[in-house]
C-alpha cells in the first residue's frame, strides 16, 4: 500500500464529499452580514461546520462500520429509525438543494434553461457515478477535488489582496451563535455520518490494510480535510465581510439570489469577468461530488440492510436520483426553509450521538447513551415548535431553559445528563463495551 497516495486520496475525496452548495454560498453572506464581527461569527460556524464534522470522521474511525453503530448503544430500534431518518433527509434535503445551486448561479444565468431540464440531466450523471461505486472515491480525490480547491483559494486569496481590507456595521447581534446555527446549514454534522460510511467501504473495496492502518487513515484523513474545510469557511467568510463596504446587494430580494449575487460579485471583483466561469465551474463541481457521496452512502445503507443485495443498491440509487429530480427544481430557499425546523430536531441528536463515539469507551455506556439522547430529543422539542408556530405560552416555558432563545436549549441539559449518569452510575466500569 502506497500510504501517502491513499491519504491524499482519502483526505481530498473527503474533503470534497463535504463541500457543497451550503459550504460555498452560506460563508460569504454570513460575513457580509457579521461585518466588522466576522471572526466570532466564523468560530461558531466552525464549531457545527468544522469541529464536529471532523470528530464524525474519527467517530467512523473508531467504529468502522455503519450508520447504524452510531446509534445501536441506545438501541437497535432506535438506531434503525434514526438511520432511515438521516438517509430519507439527505436524499431530501442536501442532495436535491446541490442541483438548485448548480441550476441558479452556474447554469441558468448562461444557458437560461429549466430548472427541470438542469435537475434531470444533474442526477442521470450523479447516477452514473454512483453505479460505478468502486471508482468513486478515487476519482473524486484524484482530479475533482484538487481542481475545486485550487478554484476556491483563487477567488479568496485574489480577493482579500484587491479588497481595502474594511469591514462594516454588523448586522448580527449575536455572531457566535448566528454562526453555529448557520453552520446546522452545510449538513456538515450529517454529511460526517454519511459520508463517512462512504469513505470506509470505498476503502474496504480496495483491500487496504489492518484494522488499525484503516482507523489511522480514516483519522488523518479526518483531520486534513477538516482543516482544508476550516481554511476554505474562514476565507469565504473574511472575504464577504471585506467585500462589505465595497459591494452592495439587494436586501428585499430572497436570500438564496442574495447569496448568489455576492458570490458572483466577489468573483467578478477578484477575477474579471473570468470569475463567472471559474465561480459556474465551482459551484458545479462541489454540488456534483456532494450529491455523488449523499446518493451512494443512502444506497450502501440500504443494500447492507437488505442481504447485501445490489440490486437494492441500484434502486435505491435510482429512487434518490428521482427525488433529487423532483425536489431540485425548487429555488435554493425555499429547501433551505424547508430545511431548519429538520435540523433543529435532527442535528441536536446527531451531535450527540457523534460526541458520544469519539469519548472514551469507559465512560459512553448505553446507559449514558440512552440518558442523553432521550434529554436531547426533549430539548430540542421547544426549538422545532418555536420555529413552525411560535407562541406566547412556548415563550413563557422556554425562558426557563438556558440558551432556549437561541435555539440551543438542548445543549446544557444534554450536558448535565451526560455528566450526571455518568458519574453516579455505580456499574459505569462494568458496561463498558
Amino acid at each position: 500500500m502506497n500510504s501517502r497516495k491513499e491519504l491524499f486520496i482519502t483526505s481530498f475525496g473527503l474533503f470534497s464529499l463535504f463541500f457543497g452548495a451550503g459550504n460555498l454560498l452560506l460563508p460569504p453572506l454570513l460575513g457580509y452580514n457579521a461585518g466588522e464581527n466576522w471572526f466570532w461569527v466564523a468560530i461558531g460556524f466552525m464549531i457545527t461546520a468544522v469541529v464536529i464534522p471532523i470528530f464524525g470522521i474519527l467517530a467512523h474511525a473508531r467504529l468502522q462500520g455503519t450508520l447504524y453503530d452510531f446509534g445501536k448503544k441506545v438501541s437497535p430500534q432506535f438506531s434503525l429509525i434514526y438511520c432511515i431518518l438521516i438517509y430519507v433527509i439527505a436524499v431530501a434535503i442536501p442532495s436535491p438543494r446541490t442541483a438548485a445551486a448548480t441550476h441558479e448561479i452556474a447554469i441558468h444565468p448562461t444557458f437560461g434553461t429549466s430548472p427541470l431540464l438542469t435537475s434531470t440531466v444533474y442526477f442521470i450523471l450523479v447516477l452514473v457515478f454512483v453505479l460505478n461505486r468502486s471508482k468513486i472515491l478515487g476519482f473524486i480525490g484524484k482530479f475533482l477535488t484538487p481542481l475545486i480547491v485550487i478554484m476556491l483559494l483563487l477567488v479568496i486569496g485574489i480577493g482579500l489582496f484587491s479588497s481595502e481590507m474594511l469591514t462594516t456595521t454588523s448586522q448580527i447581534e449575536t455572531p457566535l451563535v448566528s454562526g453555529i446555527l448557520e453552520g446546522y446549514q452545510t449538513f456538515d454534522a450529517i454529511g460526517a455520518v454519511v459520508v463517512g460510511a462512504v469513505i470506509i467501504i470505498s476503502i474496504n473495496l480496495r483491500h487496504i490494510g489492518s484494522f488499525e492502518e484503516k482507523r489511522a487513515l480514516i483519522a488523518k484523513s479526518g483531520w486534513i480535510a477538516g482543516i482544508g474545510l476550516f481554511i476554505i469557511y474562514a476565507g469565504l467568510i473574511s472575504v464577504g465581510a471585506y467585500y462589505g463596504s465595497e459591494i452592495s446587494i439587494n436586501d428585499t430580494l430572497p436570500s438564496d439570489m442574495q447569496r448568489a449575487n455576492l458570490l458572483r460579485k466577489i468573483s467578478l471583483s477578484s477575477l474579471g469577468d473570468f470569475g463567472n466561469t471559474v465561480l459556474s465551474i465551482l459551484i458545479s463541481l462541489a454540488c456534483f461530488t456532494t450529491a455523488i457521496g449523499i446518493i451512494a452512502g443512502t444506497a450502501d445503507y440500504f443494500k447492507g440492510l437488505l442481504d447485501d443485495s445490489q440490486l437494492v443498491y441500484i434502486v435505491t440509487a435510482v429512487l434518490a436520483s428521482a427525488l433529487g429530480i423532483v425536489v431540485g427544481q425548487l429555488d435554493f430557499n425555499s429547501i433551505i426553509i424547508v430545511a431548519v425546523p429538520v435540523l433543529l430536531f435532527i442535528y441536536p441528536i446527531t451531535i450527540v450521538l457523534i460526541l458520544l463515539n469519539v469519548f472514551p469507551k469507559r465512560f459512553s455506556t448505553p446507559l449514558v447513551f440512552r440518558a442523553v439522547v432521550i434529554v436531547t430529543f426533549i430539548f430540542s422539542i421547544p426549538d422545532v415548535i418555536g420555529f413552525i408556530s411560535p407562541s406566547e405560552g412556548l415563550g413563557k416555558i422556554t425562558q426557563y431553559i438556558p440558551l432556549a432563545q437561541f435555539s440551543l436549549g438542548w445543549v446544557l441539559p444534554a450536558l448535565v445528563a451526560c455528566l450526571v449518569v455518568g458519574l453516579i452510575n455505580p456499574k459505569l466500569k462494568n458496561q463498558s463495551h
